[in-house]
C-alpha cells in the first residue's frame, strides 16, 4: 500500500505575498500620513513646500485662541447634550420594540433607524429647509405646540441661543434609531427565566429592569456611551451644512473639526491644523478612558 504523501498548509513566502496588499495600503493611506501630520503639528506651513519649524508655538497658540476655546465648548455642549438625550431615548424605543405585544415590530424598527441612512450631508440640507422661518415645518409644529403664533417666526439657525438646540435636535433625529439597534440586539440576550423568577419575587418593572435587564446589557450601553461621545467630539458636516457653510451666527455651530478645516484647507496652514488635529485625538482618548473607567463597576451588582 502506498503511502499517501503529506503536504505542508502555509509554508514558503505565500501567506506574505497574500497579506503584503493590505500592509502596504495600511503603511501609505494610514501609518505614513498620522506619522506627517504629528510631524506637520511642529510647523507652520502655507504651502506644500513652505514648511517653517515653531516647535510648540502651534499647541501654545491654540490654547490662547478665542475661537478655539469657543469650538471647545460647543463640541463638548452638542457632546453632552446629545449622550444625555440619546441614550436614554434609544434604549426606551428599544424597550418598546421588543415588546411582544406591540404589533409591525420590524416596520416600526424600519421607520426609526432609517433616517442614519440618510447621511449627514442630506440631513442637513434637509433641516436646514424645516427650520427655517414662517415656512419650516418645526416652526410650524413649535407655534402649535406652544399655541404662541408669534414662534413661527423663530431663527432657529440665525439666533446664538438656537443654533445649538437645533443641532441637538437634528442629531436625535438622525442617530437615536441608530443606537436603538445597538440595544435591541443586546435585549435579545436577556435570559428570559431570571425575569420570570424575579416576577414570581413580587419585583415590579423598575425593579426587574435594574437588577435583571440593566446589567445583561450593560457591555452594551458602554459601547454605545464611548461610540456616541467619540461621534460626536468629531462632528462637522452636519453643522457646516445646517448653517450654510459656515459656523452661524457668533461662531454659535464652530466645533473643534470645523476650526481645524477652517484653519488647514480655508487658511492653508496645515501644521496649526496638524496640532489641533492631535489636541482632539488626545481629549478624545482621555475622556473615552475616563467614561470606561467611571462606568466599569455600574450594572455589576
Amino acid at each position: 500500500m502506498t503511502p499517501r504523501r503529506s503536504y505542508r498548509v502555509g509554508g514558503g513566502a505565500a501567506p506574505y505575498i497574500f497579506v503584503a496588499p493590505f500592509v502596504l495600503l495600511f503603511l501609505v493611506f494610514s501609518v505614513y500620513p498620522i506619522l506627517q501630520s504629528f510631524r506637520l503639528a511642529f510647523y507652520a506651513t502655507s504651502g506644500p513646500q513652505d514648511w517653517s519649524p515653531v516647535g510648540l508655538r502651534n499647541f501654545a497658540f491654540l490654547l490662547q485662541d478665542p475661537d478655539f476655546h469657543k469650538a471647545v465648548t460647543n463640541t463638548l455642549t452638542y457632546t453632552v447634550a446629545t449622550v444625555l438625550f440619546q441614550l436614554p431615548l434609544s434604549l426606551g424605543l428599544a424597550l418598546l420594540l421588543s415588546q411582544k405585544w406591540l404589533k409591525g415590530q420590524n416596520l416600526f424598527r424600519l421607520i426609526f433607524f432609517s433616517p442614519h441612512l440618510l447621511g449627514q450631508v442630506f440631513v442637513g440640507v434637509l433641516f436646514a429647509v424645516l427650520f427655517q422661518p414662517k415656512y419650516g415645518l418645526v416652526n410650524h409644529a413649535y407655534a402649535a405646540i406652544t399655541m404662541n403664533p408669534a414662534n413661527i417666526t423663530t431663527k432657529w439657525l440665525g439666533d446664538p441661543a438656537t443654533v445649538m438646540p437645533a443641532l441637538v435636535l437634528t442629531s436625535l433625529w438622525m442617530y437615536v434609531g441608530f443606537n436603538m439597534i445597538y440595544f435591541l440586539a443586546a435585549l435579545q440576550g436577556v435570559d428570559q427565566e431570571l425575569h420570570e423568577a424575579a416576577l414570581v419575587d413580587g419585583a415590579g418593572t423598575l425593579a426587574r429592569f435594574r437588577a435583571v435587564t440593566l446589567p445583561a446589557i450593560w457591555p452594551v450601553c458602554q459601547f454605545v456611551l464611548v461610540t456616541s461621545t467619540m461621534g460626536s467630539l468629531q462632528l462637522f458636516e452636519l453643522p457646516y451644512l445646517l448653517l450654510g457653510n459656515t459656523s452661524g451666527p457668533d461662531n454659535a455651530g464652530l466645533t473643534i473639526v470645523m476650526y481645524l478645516y477652517q484653519n488647514g484647507f480655508a487658511s492653508g496652514d496645515l501644521g496649526y491644523a496638524s496640532a489641533v488635529g492631535w489636541t482632539l485625538a488626545a481629549g478624545m482618548l482621555v475622556i473615552s478612558l475616563a467614561q470606561l473607567r467611571m462606568s466599569g463597576g455600574v450594572g455589576k451588582e
